[in-house]
């Protein structure tokens, strides 16, 4: 049985979501107000349009070009605290600006899953990118192997360890196709007691490999069984992916892993605005943990 969640990001000291709508949303960064946007806002705008034009940082895409314009006085890159963790904020080609607020629900839950066993555990994130899951499971006291194709994310996830001050801690940092090291390890035997999967829709390898996540995901879950310790901890896999439900994550993974017994959930990852409460989806998650 899976049990369906809805799981919410609130504002933070350096961190909240502003305002959303007409296909935008707002939001703060430390001290930088950052306008992007977002296709899942298709209701009204509830703050003024001066609001929105103050913002520091204005990403905009037309048929011709995307861009960001960025007031002079903003940093190349500034750092924020999120979770206790601490994290580097720099505005990329993507409109990504390197951190995903509505993971820390998620960051919370594998860190308890991690603090409640009592021995030493391994923990294997796959499309790591600038770190969040890592340093969350490092922070818990976890042993971690960070994967990422991209040598640029993989630096910017250093980058962050060391800002969080765990840079000491027993982070392996690979840059690699997730496929092509997932099956070195099964050859090396290497177990994990839990696995955190956060795939793009569509991406390239270090080499160029091709990712499609309609094509790779089903082999991927069946090659994550097989590096799966005896007595696991905890499964996570999340999802950007237009047109696919949590309801389909859930139902690979859980014929993919076999993981019959413990605690399935499923569900929307969501920030809240904070004037006015009102929930801005940004992806879905399905997540199984053990009694």
């Amino acid at each position: 049985m899976m049990h369906s969640l809805i799981l919410t990001t609130t504002p933070s000291r350096d961190y909240e979501l502003l305002d959303s709508g007409e296909g935008e949303k707002l939001e703060r960064y430390g001290v930088v107000v950052v306008s992007r946007p977002d296709p899942q806002a298709l209701w009204h705008k509830k703050l003024a349009s001066a609001e929105w034009k103050s913002a520091h940082a204005k990403f905009s895409r037309t048929p011709a070009r995307a861009e960001w314009k960025i007031d002079a006085h903003i940093p190349a890159r500034w750092n924020i605290e999120l979770a206790g963790l601490q994290f580097w904020i720099k505005p990329t080609a993507f409109k990504h600006v390197g951190i995903f607020p509505e993971q820390i629900s998620n960051w919370r839950w594998m860190q308890e899953c991690v603090k409640k066993s009592s021995r030493p555990v391994n923990i294997l994130n796959l499309f790591g990118y600038t770190g969040g899951a890592t340093l969350a499971a490092a922070r818990a006291g976890a042993s971690v192997c960070h994967v990422d194709g991209s040598k640029v994310a993989v630096t910017w996830a250093r980058d962050n360890a060391e800002l969080s001050g765990l840079k000491d801690n027993p982070i392996r940092w690979i840059v690699d196709d997730v496929r092509a090291f997932v099956k070195r390890e099964i050859k090396r035997s290497v177990r994990y007691d839990g696995i955190v999967l956060d795939p793009p829709a569509f991406g390239h390898g270090p080499e160029r490999e091709l990712w499609k996540i309609e094509d790779d995901l089903l082999s991927l879950l069946a090659l994550c069984k097989n590096v799966l310790s005896d007595k696991p901890l905890f499964f996570l896999v999340n999802g950007y992916a237009s047109g696919y439900s949590a309801i389909t994550y859930g139902n690979n993974s859980k014929e993919a892993l076999h993981l019959d017994s413990g605690v399935f959930e499923i569900g929307e990852l969501t920030i809240a605005e904070s004037k006015s409460g009102r929930l801005l989806p940004c992806g879905i998650f399905a997540r199984w943990r053990a009694r």
